[in-house]
């Protein structure tokens, strides 16, 4: 299967109670419009009539769109800086997991419903080259502009799902014609992510910054299906992944003194796009 995708990665701390100058959120930062193409594998195995096994990954083929708009604010939510950095990276990937069951055949052969329960785990790597000061107090800071082939940025993330649970559904409208739907959520969801700051000497490199956060995601994928044959058919549908913290702690690593913590506000990660694919029965 092949996957047209857009993406959204966003999150935001609290560090005013570690310098009370500092706003909350003190620092936001949205890695927005991170296109991708991702090639999807996927294959399921019938242990019994009603009980069956699923393997999933996917990683993309290319990632060298987006960008990155990094705010910081004092306190009263004085944006003294934003900056504006093209967004490159190794892309993504993912592999999923599940174990199923077949709770519901719908009558005269037109299809089935069935029970799912599995694990996700789903890492992406951002790399923000340059910088171009969109605000700047230079009372604050220094604006002073970078050069744009500078690497400034290497942030990945890694979010965790143990466990998420769903339904997938298949209903047959002709003898080949068929509309499907995946729906997947999870309750606890775990985030862990790191950020090199390359142009900060007042940070440690491995990284900069740390965090790491628990919430919840889901998925949710329409989908429609002709058989070309028997065994053959092709596929189009369009999926949702979403994950968010709802607590989470920030740490920033400065050289030559220990880290600090803060609350993280949020973290917050959405991918989508069109589906296309060919599956295959034997």
């Amino acid at each position: 299967m092949a996957l047209v995708a857009t993406g959204e990665t966003m999150w935001s701390h609290d560090a005013s109670g570690i310098n009370p100058v500092l706003g909350n959120p003190t620092s936001k930062l949205t890695y927005k419009d991170t296109d991708t193409h991702i090639v999807d594998l996927a294959a399921t195995w019938h242990l019994t009539r009603r009980w069956f096994v699923q393997g999933h990954g996917g990683f993309s083929v290319d990632f060298d769109r987006g960008r990155l708009i990094d705010d910081d604010y004092l306190t009263g939510q004085y944006l003294f800086s934003r900056t504006s950095s093209p967004v490159t990276g190794t892309g993504t990937w993912y592999v999923n997991g599940n174990v199923g069951y077949r709770t519901l055949e719908f009558p005269h052969g037109r299809g089935h419903m069935d029970v799912l329960g599995g694990f996700r785990y789903w890492r992406t790597e951002h790399e923000a080259t340059g910088f171009d000061r969109l605000v700047c107090d230079a009372i604050v800071i220094p604006c002073v502009p970078q050069s744009s082939a500078a690497r400034a940025i290497t942030n990945t993330s890694h979010w965790i799902t143990p466990i998420h649970v769903g339904i997938n559904t298949d209903y047959r409208l002709t003898t080949r014609f068929s509309i499907g739907l995946k729906v997947l959520v999870s309750p606890v969801s775990i985030v862990y992510n790191e950020d090199v700051h390359h142009l900060r000497a007042d940070l440690q490199q491995d990284p900069s910054f740390s965090m790491w956060g628990i919430g919840v995601g889901g998925s949710a994928e329409p989908m429609v299906k002709f058989m070309l044959t028997r065994q053959l058919a092709v596929t189009a549908g369009y999926r949702v992944w979403w994950n968010r913290t709802y607590t989470g702690t920030w740490e920033t690593h400065p050289v030559g003194s220990g880290s600090q913590s803060a609350p993280l506000n949020e973290f917050q990660t959405i991918r989508h796009g069109a589906t296309l694919g060919l599956t295959a029965s034997f």
